[in-house]
């Protein structure tokens, strides 16, 4: 069950917030240094709600978008960003543990001071079957981190802690 978790929240963190940084029309901006609470709602989970904390400097949101990109180009064949008036508009195509997801994604918001990313998903094969997903991460800044975090540094339900520096430790973590 841990392993879903850390499954789900590393995914989210990774593939919804993070877009790597292929050729594309746009570029999500980078988020105001601080703390940061995501609030990720899904539909159709075991998790149907998690709120964490996310310790983030302009370094590491800059890192985490750099680090991602070979990730997202090994499990993604589409993955484009398209500015619009209300925000952005992310589209991908990605396999992962046998498993194709469609996902469309819209992201609004200011990116000092909160924003929302909506994304629906079809996913086909894999261990789960033919299913449907929407989710909601609500972020929203909440000042500087806490005393002894560091940028990176993210806070889950229960206390656990990882830093998404340490991402590539924990790659072992997404199925095959």
């Amino acid at each position: 069950m841990t392993r879903q978790l850390l499954g789900f929240c590393l995914g989210c963190c990774l593939l919804a917030l993070s877009p790597g940084r292929e050729a594309r029309a746009a570029e999500i901006p980078l988020r105001k240094p601080g703390l940061w609470e995501m609030k990720l709602v899904k539909t159709g989970s075991a998790f149907p709600e998690l709120t964490m904390q996310h310790c983030t400097d302009e370094t590491t949101d800059r890192d985490m978008s750099t680090a991602s990109s070979p990730l997202s180009k090994e499990i993604c064949s589409r993955r484009d960003i398209q500015q619009t008036a209300t925000g952005y508009v992310i589209d991908s195509v990605c396999s992962v543990a046998g498993a194709s997801m469609t996902s469309h994604s819209e992201v609004t918001g200011d990116f000092n001071s909160a924003y929302t990313v909506k994304t629906t998903a079809h996913s086909e094969g894999g261990a789960l079957g033919s299913r449907d997903a929407t989710t909601m991460i609500e972020a929203k800044w909440l000042g500087d981190c806490k005393p002894g975090q560091k940028p990176g540094d993210i806070v889950m339900p229960g206390g656990f802690r990882l830093n998404v520096r340490d991402a590539e430790k924990l790659k072992g973590l997404v199925p095959k």
